[in-house]
């Protein structure tokens, strides 16, 4: 089935369009906007200044756009975070192939041995006893466009391989109408607090994370190295071809400013093309459409000579990057996660970011390229059609290639008056110690320009006393702020592109942003998070059936192309 699917992509270059959510579009006039403050002076941690408001009332807008709504809300339900910003910090260093005649004319997925780290599902924690959220950024989006390829293989429910699922990677997938940081703000928190669609007795906190959008991004000259596998595993139509083609429409977007080189590896690696104007499109066409696959797969001695052409062609201030193309069937060489962790580790100290495509099924390995991904200061997808090929390298260009912030953690604080129990959904493998954020030493993640991030939470609601509980060894008497309004406090701690040293801001969470009426955006990622969950084996989704999530989704108006595929696809599990 994928195979036709391919072919037809192969011929057919489709046209996509980034659409927003079904969700209210704000769009404020002059006079709006004079009145909606985009920034606070900065406040400490160490001072007692008084919080700002951080629910807004956007009703008095005029100039929005219409909309369907999905329950019965007249209004846009996000609230947008207004920042507040710390300290400069630099730590000082602290299956299965069953006989198809068992059923015939039913495809069964094919034997392999494609490689999935294990994910040990975030549970409950206690806000008196662990009242901190650490965690690094996340902005990868391979995990849906692998379980899309999953899906139109023929793979049900009981075929999705452990550990290939990361929930948050499904929602992230998708693009919601989050409102742009202020001026000269980093980022924006939009925060919406609503009934868990999975568990009546819990609330599910939605915050939208956008990183702010660079201006002049078409005049930053990029540095690229391409860095592609031509093993013989690569031989296959889903691998070599469409990454040929994919790498052909980037190629298109370039200029004479931009430095293109070609690196590949097989047995050995080799250099195709070095240094090449991004103006001279034939050339470097050429190059790569003469690519062909053959031999075993020496992915260190590729990653080694990338990394050398990048830093040979370095351009300060501008996008230099190694975008590397593979199944991860790394067999020669350096083959060990923790030794190729340890080289791109190193590298990534000068500047050079690394991205990660993978491509294929059967031998994919994916663990390894999430690793390098991790470890160089980029982003992990995984290209499974010609249509994610245009996604990810052209319509999300600017987001995917041109980082903003790096070393991005979060740290969430909960307030106990308001809150018993907490449930970060997803993010399993970016879990951190409360210590490591703001420790400038400790890796976070990367976000592109214009980026969003959604984060949820699910939170059980404290019934009982909190104003203080005298114990024998320790009192709990709540602090001041602990007896304001704010249900948490959203803190990112992130380093500018070129700097060492990380900024502060955080956002105050008040309980005005519980709402009864969600607006679509919301509740589709909510849904969303239920299928990953479901996928995974989730013991908090109870009785929770795909088919209960597809009906859910099909109530929402849906005006976004991929929204759409989504509820195709959960619709054949």
């Amino acid at each position: 089935m994928k195979k036709n699917i391919i072919a037809t992509l192969l011929i057919t270059t489709l046209t996509t369009s980034t659409l927003s959510g079904c969700g209210i579009g704000i769009s404020l006039n002059k006079e709006a906007a004079a009145e909606a403050p985009s920034y606070v002076e900065a406040q400490y941690p160490a001072t007692e200044s008084t919080a700002a408001e951080v629910c807004e009332d956007y009703s008095d807008y005029e100039d929005y756009s219409d909309y369907a709504a999905c329950t019965e809300a007249e209004a846009d339900n996000y609230a947008y975070i207004e920042p507040s910003y710390g300290e400069t910090a630099a730590c000082e260093s602290y299956k299965r192939s069953d006989d198809a005649a068992l059923c015939p004319g039913y495809y069964y997925p094919p034997v392999n041995s494609e490689n999935y780290r294990s994910i040990t599902e975030n549970s409950f924690k206690d806000v008196a006893s662990a009242p901190l959220s650490t965690f690094g950024a996340d902005i990868d989006t391979a995990s849906y466009a692998n379980l899309r390829r999953m899906i139109n293989d023929g793979y049900g429910i009981s075929d999705i391989p452990a550990g290939s699922i990361r929930t948050e990677e499904l929602v992230n997938y998708f693009n919601y109408d989050y409102k742009k940081p202020g001026y000269k703000d980093a980022f924006a928190v939009n925060a919406s607090i609503i009934d868990c669609p999975w568990n009546k007795e819990t609330k599910l906190v939605n915050l939208g994370i956008k990183a702010r959008e660079e201006n002049e991004i078409e005049d930053v000259p990029s540095n690229i190295v391409f860095l592609i596998d031509v093993s013989g595993s690569m031989n296959d139509y889903d691998k070599l071809p469409l990454l040929k083609m994919g790498f052909d429409m980037l190629v298109d977007d370039l200029n004479s400013k931009d430095r293109v080189s070609i690196v590949t590896y097989a047995s050995s690696s080799d250099i195709v093309i070095a240094g090449v104007p991004g103006s001279e499109h034939t050339k470097i066409k050429r190059a790569i459409n003469d690519l062909n696959a053959s031999g075993s797969t020496n992915g260190g001695d590729g990653i080694k000579s990338a990394y050398r052409l990048a830093e040979k062609y370095f351009i300060k201030g501008g996008n230099n990057r190694v975008i590397m193309a593979t199944d991860g069937d790394l067999n020669v060489g350096i083959t060990s996660e923790e030794e190729l962790e340890e080289l791109i580790s190193r590298k990534k100290e000068g500047g050079v970011f690394l991205s990660v495509l993978g491509f294929g099924t059967g031998n994919y390995n994916e663990a390894t390229l999430e690793t390098l991904a991790d470890k160089g200061n980029g982003n992990y997808s995984y290209i499974d059609s010609l249509q994610e090929a245009k996604k990810v390298l052209i319509d999300e260009f600017d987001s995917t290639l041109f980082t903003v912030a790096k070393d991005v953690k979060f740290q969430i604080e909960f307030n106990p008056k308001y809150v018993s129990e907490y449930r970060l959904v997803g993010y399993e493998n970016r879990q951190m110690a409360a210590r490591d954020f703001n420790d400038d030493t400790k890796d976070g993640g990367e976000i592109g320009s214009g980026h969003a991030m959604t984060v949820l939470y699910e939170v059980k609601l404290n019934d009982r006393d909190s104003e203080g509980t005298t114990l024998r060894y320790q009192n709990t008497d709540l602090s001041e702020k602990g007896k304001s309004d704010e249900w948490m406090t959203v803190s990112v701690r992130y380093k500018e592109p070129e700097e060492d040293e990380s900024k502060l801001i955080y956002f105050p969470i008040s309980k005005e942003c519980y709402t009864k009426t969600p607006n679509c955006d919301t509740l589709f990622a909510a849904y969303v998070a239920e299928a990953g969950m479901i996928l995974n084996g989730s013991e908090y989704t109870g009785s929770l059936r795909m088919d209960d999530v597809s009906r859910q989704v099909s109530k929402l108006s849906l005006d976004d192309e991929y929204k759409e595929e989504f509820l195709q696809l959960i619709r054949q599990l």
